[in-house]
């Protein structure tokens, strides 16, 4: 349970999603762009850069999915693809990498796969595949199956609580 409540504290709901119900647009930038309306595709390729608002995301290659509801899901394919979100609601700066990051409006679902990070306020989170669900608030990770690809492992670095978010009103220290 502890272990569940430091990996929301490293991962908050609005730091891993493009907000579909934003009144900012999102803007992409690329070298070349392909629209195909009667499927609800465009493809952005060449040094993406996607923005909502300050929430950016750059990669190789994005394709955007629409349907009648607006954008219903993004694939970002890079060496890797970034995402970074400024600090929201008492949370730092999210940074986050993968060879793929994909958003799913409708599973309410972020994954990152392949050589997956994501860090915040010093804190650290690695796998091959790292699922955040936005709705549940639940944070799933998995190491690699090959071997060759690393460790194989999950791996965490949590940091410790700052002096003066220890302490009680009267001075005295509390335990983690």
């Amino acid at each position: 349970m502890a272990l569940a409540a430091l990996c929301l504290a490293l991962v908050t709901p609005a730091a891993l999603a493009f907000d579909p119900e934003s009144d900012d647009p999102i803007r992409v930038n690329a070298d070349s762009a392909r629209l195909d309306d009667g499927k609800g595709v465009a493809t952005y390729t060449g040094s993406v850069e996607m923005t909502q608002g300050q929430t950016n995301l750059t990669a190789d290659k994005v394709v955007l999915y629409r349907d009648e509801e607006g954008v219903s899901r993004i694939e970002a394919t890079g060496q890797p693809a970034h995402y970074r979100q400024p600090a929201t609601e008492g949370q730092g700066e999210t940074d986050a990498r993968a060879l793929n990051i994909t958003w799913s409006a409708s599973e309410n679902r972020v994954t990152f796969e392949r050589e997956a990070v994501i860090e915040q306020d010093g804190n650290l989170f690695r796998g091959d595949v790292i699922h955040y669900d936005s709705v549940e608030r639940v944070v799933t990770a998995e190491g690699a199956a090959d071997q060759d690809e690393g460790s194989g492992r999950v791996e965490m670095v949590i940091q410790p609580r700052k002096k003066s978010d220890r302490q009680d009103t009267d001075g005295s220290s509390q335990s983690q």
